[in-house]
């Protein structure tokens, strides 16, 4: 780079054999690209097949329509901090650029007194210079700090913006557990949103200052060298930029499959620190590295060959925007230097020819450089385009999922006699009413389409507590599933109380992070907790599972630690009965959730249940809880069920 600039400076020109040279390399990297691109799209058709069917990563019309719908979100009006940093970036951008235009004309008056030996004027300009250096380092990091907070405020609005949707009613279980097409959502929230931001705020720099370089040094040799030069430079930033365009393509496809291989390789790791005790009861360490190597060599294939990809590439850029970039310029700064009979430079002496041809030479320089780094801009630009398919990948699912639709591999072989079924997901009514469960001719049906029941009817008021019995896989959570909403309805008419009257509590409860009170007001916080509800209150509820002592023993209401650890699995049952008693809603669904708790301990939490007016669902193998319930809903796992009175019932389920 220095040898072609020192070249530039002092007139000289390229060879015809190094130019013929460049040109073969050239021609030989495009040949090699065609050939490998070829190979990698078929390679990467099998592995991607139903997503590159269906979404395009180039940067096309589609491309631009997916940013604009991202753009309304990071910049949600005009009179917004995010325009003012828009405006600031672009103001600063016009003053470095100004101060670029000083720099080059103040440095070719410090060589112009270097040659000319004049001592007065060097150390003149000299000062110039180190009076300038405070604005000119001031002015640059300025432009650095807005471009970053640039970045911060994106990622701020479009991260609030897609929680928003993620945690709206159950859209966080269903995007995972109902609907198939998005995986690692926790990829897609964190790093792709801060990859796609980063490189949006990156390249607003990377294409409006080169673009306001190619306007100021434009006019500035339109004056001294004519308007034929800095046309033809833009002529040429036309044909590179459309051929590089169409070499880039494959670009946006590797980065939205690089970051789906990270995501898996994310999911492994998470997976196995979940499920740790699992495995090392299983001693599954070897099978779980072969999993973990497996998917690690996935991502580091594809990385291979994005960067072989990436090579032949850069190759092709570095040619077309440096090196031929350079030489349009040679030739086009030195045809008035070499006509002699140019009037501008008839009477001028060699000084001021050296100083026209340095300042000349440099602002060309400086707008091939500005050519340049627009064109490279069209490679974050296709990686721009990857980002921006996976993150409005993910917007549209959760739109989708808030508004009651999904997709998902449906069962395709069907029991005969459900085959005339017609599954169409939320194809049911729900009523909200207080104090009633009542099933009417609700299927009980799985996400992917398994009937498990065909029609299932029964009613339930406050105060009839009920036994649900019947092998695994009869539809028993498929039936707490959908009476939380959790799942569609596929038919029928459900009539059951708003959410907050119903509670479910599971066998291994969740414990949240912060505070023993938070344990046990959750989901509330310790604002919702209202007037009424004291300290004092909450300590009686633990009183009554037997949990008085977690106050001393761990440190008071306000102790925070890692309750999943610190907790057996008996007090987090426990934990789980005294929110219960807490929150005391009209009907609370009890899947298993005393199995780790005394016989004892147990029948006084049922019997508290009762007495605070709470009415039950109960799934438990224990017969004795068969005495705090009056009637039994039992499935046979064969698509039939039975709900009768508890004395009415032929069997006693468990032990």
């Amino acid at each position: 780079m220095g040898t072609v600039l020192s070249t530039f400076r002092y007139g000289g020109v390229l060879t015809k054999q190094r130019t013929l040279g460049i040109g073969a390399i050239v021609l030989i990297s495009i040949f090699t690209y065609t050939q490998y691109n070829k190979k990698l799209s078929t390679k990467e058709q099998h592995q991607t097949k139903a997503n590159t069917r269906k979404h395009s990563y180039a940067v096309d019309y589609q491309f631009f329509l997916r940013l604009k719908k991202l753009l309304k979100v990071c910049v949600p009006g005009f009179f917004t901090p995010e325009t003012g940093y828009l405006i600031l970036v672009a103001i600063i951008m016009i003053a470095r650029t100004y101060c670029d235009v000083w720099m080059l004309k103040n440095g070719s008056a410090i060589e112009r007194s270097i040659i000319t030996r004049d001592k007065a004027s060097f150390f003149l300009y000299l000062g110039k210079f180190f009076v300038a250096m405070v604005p000119i380092a001031c002015i640059n990091n300025i432009l650095k700090y807005g471009l970053n907070e640039l970045h911060l405020r994106f990622r701020t609005r479009l991260t609030t913006h897609l929680y928003k949707k993620y945690l709206q009613g159950y859209t966080y279980y269903q995007v995972s557990n109902l609907d198939n097409r998005i995986a690692n959502a926790d990829q897609l929230l964190t790093q792709d949103v801060d990859k796609f931001c980063a490189c949006l705020s990156n390249l607003y720099s990377n294409v409006s200052k080169p673009i306001l370089d190619i306007i100021i040094y434009a006019r500035k040799l339109s004056g001294s060298l004519g308007v034929v030069v800095p046309s033809s430079m833009l002529g040429y930033l036309i044909l590179s930029g459309l051929f590089l365009t169409k070499i880039r393509r494959p670009l946006g496809r590797l980065t939205a499959h690089e970051q789906r291989l990270e995501g898996e390789f994310r999911h492994v790791n998470a997976r196995l620190i979940t499920h740790s005790e699992e495995v090392a009861f299983y001693q599954g360490n070897a099978k779980e590295q072969s999993v973990i190597s497996s998917s690690f060599k996935r991502l580091v294939n594809h990385l291979r060959h994005s960067m072989q990809l990436g090579f032949l590439i850069g190759v092709v850029d570095s040619m077309v925007n440096k090196y031929i970039g350079y030489s349009v310029g040679y030739f086009l700064v030195s045809r008035p230097f070499l006509d002699l009979t140019t009037p501008r430079f008839l009477n001028v002496s060699n000084s001021e020819l050296m100083e026209e041809y340095y300042r000349s030479g440099r602002m060309l320089i400086n707008l091939s450089m500005a050519v340049g780094r627009l064109v490279l801009a069209g490679r974050e630009l296709a990686r721009l385009a990857g980002f921006t398919a996976r993150v409005t990948d993910l917007t549209d699912v959760l739109d989708d999922l808030n508004f009651g639709k999904y997709k998902r591999t449906m069962v395709q072989d069907r029991a005969p006699d459900t085959e005339d079924l017609p599954l169409i997901p939320n194809s049911g009514r729900i009523i909200e009413k207080e104090r009633i469960i009542k099933f009417d001719k609700v299927p009980l049906v799985t996400p992917n389409g398994d009937v498990l029941v065909k029609s299932l009817s029964f009613e339930v008021h406050s105060g009839m507590n009920v036994l649900v019995c019947g092998p695994n896989g009869c539809g028993k959570s498929s039936l707490f599933r959908i009476l939380g909403q959790l799942w569609p309805i596929f038919g029928g008419e459900l009539t059951k109380p708003p959410r907050d009257k119903l509670f479910y509590i599971p066998q291994r409860p969740y414990l949240t992070l912060g505070t023993l009170r938070d344990q046990v007001i959750y989901p509330h916080r310790k604002e919702d907790m209202g007037e009424h509800m004291t300290d004092a209150l909450l300590y009686e509820y633990l009183k009554e599972v037997h949990l008085e002592s977690l106050l001393d023993r761990d440190g008071g209401w306000d102790a925070v630690q890692d309750w999943t650890d610190v907790l057996s699995g008996g007090e987090k049952q426990r934990i789980a009965m005294a929110r219960l008693f807490y929150h005391r809603p009209q009907f609370a669904i009890l899947d298993e959730c005393t199995s780790a708790v005394s016989v004892d301990v147990e029948g006084f939490m049922y019997t508290r249940c009762k007495e605070l007016g709470i009415t039950l669902f109960t799934v438990s193998h224990r017969k004795s809880l068969w005495a705090y319930h009056e009637y039994v809903l039992a499935f046979d796992g064969k698509g039939n069920y039975s709900f009768s009175l508890r004395k009415d019932h032929s069997e006693e389920f468990g032990s």
